[in-house]
């Protein structure tokens, strides 16, 4: 691994240059190097961050890559880390032409780190430095406690998996820029979009209707805008206090950080250098928990730079045709399975286009005739300064819950596929299932990170009762045992997990039943769940149903 050269340097400071007179913005220094493709093998267990704590799993995540690359050979255009100066690495056997390009993709993804809220408590300190501070520490910890260290980070991985630190990404930020009251954000925020999944016209009727109260003041405003609304949803109340009542100060703490406070185990002298392996795992997860919070806008945001800047480059006057190919393979809709490239992309392009002829409006979602909403142009010279604001102040899930609607579905023929078993001739058919935004969008935003939702308390001679509340999905199975027993020996007493999960046995009975009484019939059996409490005891896992 070395520093690229000054040729290939110039290149990148000439497309800097053209970036920051385009509107983007980013910390002038950043470091370039070239590595070899088995480089990027051995950095990519560690998110290409050189110096972060080693530990054993990579070493292994390392020689399966190896394997794998020998069979499936492959040439990874760049990564870029999210560090301070920003540090991004290429293959050496570029030409200067595709330099060019990738230069601009990269500029797109570090004015997103260094601009998106959801970073922001990556941009005061080097991410780098402090991981290698903390690779310093683990090593002294090595030394003195061996193998003891292994399981410590183990276990603090483990527990990791149960952690979505959203709270700890928004806490101290200013996510609500409107300063609105707590009730009113929440309705907006979240009943309006979660609760009722309220689309767009909804949405945008009811800001109307908010902002045409604004004369009174704040206490009768909102008393006049809930009378309505109470109304129509009288669980409001409810979903309301539950939501406060859940994200409170004191319930804000993840499963990890409410171990390494309230541990009584941890917090002796004893055991406090576990404490620090613990810290060290739950840091590092929360500095790329943005990541993979914003995977879909990251990297179409680069994709929107990486085309409009190489268009306008005088440099690449010749390479054209072969950029349009690479490019086309990049930013491809897959019809089956996703592209965060293709859908970030379009979506930039669509509202772009819908911001600058005025449809981000009231007055346009009003419209349902189809030919007027064709027709409809009122232009605004805004859509610049709207991808930016996007760019800003959104996630993922709120990127794709917003624009994704029946008038971008239908301009990309975008689709939800079905897959079936013909059985006559062994294969697995595909066909469109639907074609309807509200499906394309829930399927896209299904497959989005999505941890599990873990409440917990203390109970009884000092019991720690985890809850998962059920979204559909249940817990990892073969995971459960392990992870119980790890949180177990941090917080060094019994530890309860209360879950949903298919009652295989039931389904199993009726499946008899149902192919006893017609055994020319398959049905399919219905799923039957059933609430379920493990236990971990003395490192022993009991199972029973409640």
């Amino acid at each position: 691994m070395e520093l690229v050269s000054q040729h290939i340097k110039s290149i990148m400071e000439g497309c800097k240059e053209r970036a920051l007179d385009a509107g983007l913005r980013f910390d002038k220094e950043t470091l370039e190097y070239i590595v070899t493709n088995t480089d990027m093998l051995e950095l990519s267990p560690k998110n290409m961050i050189p110096t972060l704590y080693d530990y054993w799993l990579q070493d292994i995540q390392v020689l399966h890559g190896k394997g794998e690359y020998e069979y499936f050979p492959n040439n990874p255009y760049e990564t870029v880390i999210n560090t301070r100066p920003a540090i991004s690495f290429y293959n050496d056997n570029n030409p200067d032409w595709l330099n060019v390009m990738i230069f601009y993709h990269v500029l797109g993804h570090i004015d997103f780190f260094q601009n998106n809220r959801f970073f922001e408590k990556t941009w005061d300190y080097d991410f780098k430095q402090k991981a290698l501070t903390e690779k310093r520490m683990m090593a002294r910890l090595y030394s003195q406690k061996g193998r003891k260290v292994d399981y410590i980070i183990e276990f603090a991985r483990g527990i990791d998996n149960l952690c979505g630190y959203f709270d700890s990404l928004s806490e101290g930020g200013n996510f609500d820029a409107l300063n609105l009251p707590p009730r009113v954000a929440y309705y907006f925020n979240i009943f309006l979009q979660s609760v009722k999944s309220a689309g767009m016209k909804m949405f945008l009727e009811e800001v109307e209707r908010y902002d045409a109260i604004a004369e009174k003041d704040e206490k009768i405003k909102e008393d006049l805008f809930f009378n309505k609304i109470l109304l129509t949803n009288p669980e409001f109340e409810e979903y309301f206090n539950k939501y406060t009542a859940e994200h409170t100060v004191s319930s804000k703490r993840d499963l990890l950080q409410f171990i390494m406070d309230e541990s009584k185990m941890i917090n002796t002298a004893e055991n406090s250098w576990m404490k620090t392996v613990i810290e060290i795992v739950r840091d590092t997860s929360l500095y790329f928990s943005p990541q993979i919070r914003t995977k879909t806008m990251n990297e179409g945001w680069a994709s929107y730079w990486h085309e409009k800047l190489f268009m306008q480059d005088d440099r690449i006057k010749g390479h054209e045709v072969a950029f349009a190919r690479i490019n086309a393979k990049v930013t491809s809709v897959s019809r089956v399975g996703l592209n965060p490239y293709a859908i970030g992309w379009r979506l930039f392009m669509f509202i772009e286009e819908m911001a600058e002829q005025g449809k981000i409006s009231f007055e346009y979602n009003r419209i349902d005739d189809m030919k007027s909403r064709k027709e409809f142009a009122k232009p605004t010279g805004k859509g610049k300064d709207f991808i930016f604001s996007v760019r800003e102040n959104f996630c993922d899930f709120t990127f794709l819950n917003r624009f994704i609607t029946q008038d971008f579905v239908d301009k990309h023929k975008l689709m939800v596929v079905g897959q079936q078993v013909n059985q006559q001739r062994n294969t697995i058919e595909y066909f469109v299932k639907s074609r309807k935004a509200e499906d394309y969008k829930s399927m896209i935003i299904d497959s989005l990170y999505h941890p599990p939702k873990i409440q917990f308390s203390v109970t009884g001679e000092n019991v720690l009762h985890l809850e998962h509340s059920f979204e559909g999905k249940e817990l990892y199975r073969e995971y459960i045992s392990n992870t119980l027993i790890g949180i177990e020996f941090l917080w060094g007493n019994t530890v309860e997990l209360e879950t949903i999960e298919l009652d295989l046995d039931e389904m199993k009975k009726q499946g008899q039943k149902s192919g006893a009484a017609q055994k020319d019939v398959k049905e399919q059996v219905k799923p039957v769940y059933a609430k379920v409490l493990y236990t971990s005891k003395y490192k022993k896992i009991t199972k029973r149903k409640i």
